[in-house]
């Protein structure tokens, strides 16, 4: 892969998880009742930015859930066994039942990783509400599923790879377009 160019550095990524809190808490009229659920792996230190921010914007800290999604996703073989699949790895020490989820992650493409997160979501409890935020939405839906919240939008080719670099995990902030 060759890198074509830098789309977000760390004062880009910063200003747009910034505006993404602003939207969540003016949506839904404060911090009150909802839950950031991370999807791994690069939206749970994304959706633990967004709860500082949230708790600087409107002083309460709204709690966080981890969602491993790999068990849920239409792209991995078949299982052998005829039993459902299990839900493994994650980490939502709150009851949502009656809460507004909002699912987080690093780059919304096909949608189907967002409906496999909403499965594993519904699973586990009965939220009031789901929405979405992402930090990138790129274009190309295969399912009819957008993002309420939008750090930025990236127009690609089919040619072309979005990667997230956080300093969770990678040890810098940046978002670029790769070439295939």
């Amino acid at each position: 892969m060759n890198k074509k160019t830098e789309v977000l550095d760390q004062s880009a990524m910063n200003r747009a998880l910034t505006r993404i809190a602003h939207e969540i808490v003016e949506k839904n009229k404060g911090g009150e009742n909802l839950l950031l659920v991370g999807i791994k792996t690069r939206g749970i230190p994304i959706a633990k930015r967004l709860q500082e921010k949230i708790n600087q914007i409107e002083g309460i800290n709204v709690p966080i859930g981890e969602l491993d999604i790999t068990l849920y996703r239409d792209d991995l073989e078949k299982a052998t066994t005829n039993h459902d699949p299990e839900l493994k790895e994650t980490n939502i020490d709150v009851d949502f039942n009656g809460k507004k989820v909002i699912l987080i992650d690093d780059v919304l493409f096909t949608g189907r990783t967002v409906r496999a997160a909403m499965d594993a979501v519904m699973d586990v409890g009965r939220p009031t509400q789901i929405q979405l935020g992402v930090l990138i939405d790129r274009g190309h839906r295969e399912l009819p599923i957008r993002a309420d919240y939008v750090g930025k939008n990236i127009p690609t080719s089919d040619k072309e790879i979005i990667v997230v670099n956080l300093h969770e995990e990678d040890n810098h902030d940046e978002v670029s377009i790769y070439e295939k």
